[in-house]
Order: C-alpha cells, then structure tokens, then sequence
C-alpha cells in the first residue's frame, strides 16, 4: 500500500532546492540528488525521477513557482494515472 504522505514528503524533500521559477522538468535536474535516477519509494510502488515525468507529466503546467505547486500537480498526475490506488 502506497503512504500518500510519504511519497509527498519525498518529493518535496528532492525538488525543494530547485532554482525556481523551473520552466521545464531538465529544471528540477541539478536539485535532485542521484539526477534523473532518483528513486521515490512507498509501498508496492518506486519511480525514478525520468519515470515520474512520464507517468504524471500530463498534470504539470510548467512554470512552477514553488515546490508545492510541483509536487501537488505530480501526485494529482500519479493518483489520475491509477498509480496510487490502494
């Protein structure tokens, strides 16, 4: 099962040193810690930064302003793609 919370913290711990404004997901690159192979764990469930564009990136809107506009719109993304269903 899938720890919603987790998951966000996760995301906002990788993305929240990212220069923003970030116009674009090669943006958020040099804030992440492995790069594109970032790994986001919970549960049954694990993305790397590269999958979590694909998967969610048809619910982000960039340019983002703050970390928690971005990290809302990737789980939005992930939770519409069925990826967080329990």
């Amino acid at each position: 099962m899938v720890d919603k919370n987790d998951l966000r913290q996760q995301l906002t711990d990788a993305f929240v040193d990212a220069d923003y404004p970030v116009n674009s997901p090669m943006d958020l690159v040099p804030a992440l810690p492995n790069g594109p192979a970032t790994t986001f764990e919970s549960g049954d469930v694990s993305f790397t930064a590269m999958e979590l564009n694909a998967k969610a990136g048809s619910k982000q809107s960039f340019p983002y302003d703050s970390v928690d506009t971005l990290v809302n719109d990737i789980m939005d993304g992930l939770e519409d793609e069925g990826y967080l269903n329990e």
